[in-house]
């Protein structure tokens, strides 16, 4: 049984490749989950929203089995973010997460990318790799996006579960933030 290491590219698989394709079509999913959300249609943006999930886990497998690209490590965080932010944004402008926590999440990316565009154009170009805690924290934004879809789109009375993941990922925004600010100012 062959163990895929045929499939191993060049350091650079190039920009025409499938995971680049799949990242693609998740960063032209947002406007698609934002104006279904806008237009009340939760469920149908859950069910885009869990396929755009699967795909990142998909276009990552890939990746990793076909070679990576530099489009591709750039991509593949901005449809991430860009699908984050938009749902926060678009969530809260429909009263179904709170306002502040959608500035929190906006804010914190808007530091981040800033902080390295300044290092980047100071002569102090950080590595881009992702925290521990900034992958939890992006989990978390992802299941506290789902079910807030799922809630408002079946009309499911929230309990405690949606407020509780609220206040969890606000902390894990905040401690992640904090986290890059930290390391980068260690440079």
């Amino acid at each position: 049984m062959p163990d895929g290491s045929h499939l191993t590219r060049a350091p650079d698989a190039g920009v025409l490749t499938v995971p680049n394709m799949i990242t693609f079509a998740r960063l032209c999913a947002v406007p698609v989950a934002v104006w279904l959300v806008l237009h009340g249609a939760m469920m149908p943006a859950f069910a885009l929203f869990t396929a755009a999930g699967l795909s990142d886990a998909l276009d990552g497998y890939l990746a990793r089995r076909m070679g990576t690209s530099r489009l591709g490590a750039v991509l593949d965080p901005a449809a991430d973010k860009a699908l984050l932010a938009s749902m926060y944004v678009t969530l809260a402008a429909m009263h179904v997460l709170p306002d502040w926590l959608a500035i929190l999440v906006v804010f914190r990316d808007a530091v981040i990318v800033g902080g390295l565009v300044v290092l980047w154009a100071t002569g102090t170009p950080m590595p881009i790799r992702p925290l521990g805690i900034s992958k939890l924290n992006t989990l978390l934004q992802i299941v506290l996006v789902g079910g807030a879809l799922l809630v408002a789109g079946e009309k499911i009375p929230p309990g405690a579960a949606l407020p509780v993941l609220i206040w969890v990922v606000a902390a894990s925004t905040l401690v992640s933030g904090a986290a890059y600010v930290w390391i980068a100012a260690r440079r």
